[in-house]
């Protein structure tokens, strides 16, 4: 907590941080400026003492290891500081294991709190972990729901012929006109094959190995996985 003229005051120390992903002051709505002005707005609302504001620009959610990041949990371990504000919990991770790490070592019981203003995240009671757990596994859950539709719809593209954009999956080419996948024969061989051994029984790794044997390898000729194998033989 902080201190007023030597008194304990009741007002929690607290350090916003914001982050956008690209260099630029718009990122989707959640500008800087943005989400300043909300951060102080909820502190002055909550009574919290904002004693330092943190900025990540043109950094992803992807990792932890964010120079602003680092810093702001550094002072909440330090105990400089008592609780760590963000907007939205993306702003800080779109990960549930990298929450669920941050929430361990950081926000659990009788430690530091961990306060969002857009979902209304509050760690210093238990309500507001159970909230923040739950919410974390039903963001992980939209997202890998939208990764597997995506990759479906992906996938039956390729198999028509239609070019979905980025590098050819193995066994097509782009068409020369850019619009198109169209086989290729030497690809397609070891696609037969791999399937071929799958539907024999053969684990995924063990196809992996028997196409080795054989000196059939992926397009940068190395041997392949068992992941690219499941893919293969979808």
């Amino acid at each position: 907590m902080g201190y007023v003229h030597g008194m304990r005051s009741s007002r929690t120390r607290t350090v916003a941080y914001l982050r956008v992903s690209t260099d630029k002051q718009a990122d989707k709505g959640v500008s800087l400026d943005v989400q300043r002005a909300k951060v102080e707005a909820y502190a002055s609302l909550y009574d919290l003492d904002i004693v330092d504001v943190i900025v990540d620009a043109g950094e992803s959610a992807k990792s932890l290891h964010r120079p602003g990041l680092v810093r702001a949990l550094d002072m909440l371990r330090k105990g400089t500081a008592d609780a760590l504000l963000v907007v939205k919990l993306d702003r800080l991770t779109r990960s549930v294991r990298d929450l669920g790490e941050l929430v361990e070592r950081y926000f659990a019981s009788g430690r530091a709190a961990l306060l969002s203003v857009g979902e209304q995240v509050d760690t210093r009671t238990a309500s507001g972990r159970m909230v923040l757990n739950i919410m974390a596994t039903i963001s992980q859950w939209e997202r890998e729901t939208i990764g597997e539709r995506t990759a479906a719809a992906m996938q039956h593209k390729s198999s028509r012929g239609e070019y979905t954009g980025g590098e050819a999956p193995f066994g097509y080419r782009v068409s020369d006109d850019g619009v198109r996948v169209v086989p290729v024969a030497t690809e397609q061989a070891v696609l037969t094959e791999a399937r071929r051994l799958r539907d024999a029984g053969l684990s995924l790794r063990a196809v992996a190995r028997e196409l080795d044997m054989h000196d059939l390898r992926s397009r940068a000729g190395r041997v392949f996985s068992a992941a690219q194998v499941r893919r293969m033989v979808a």
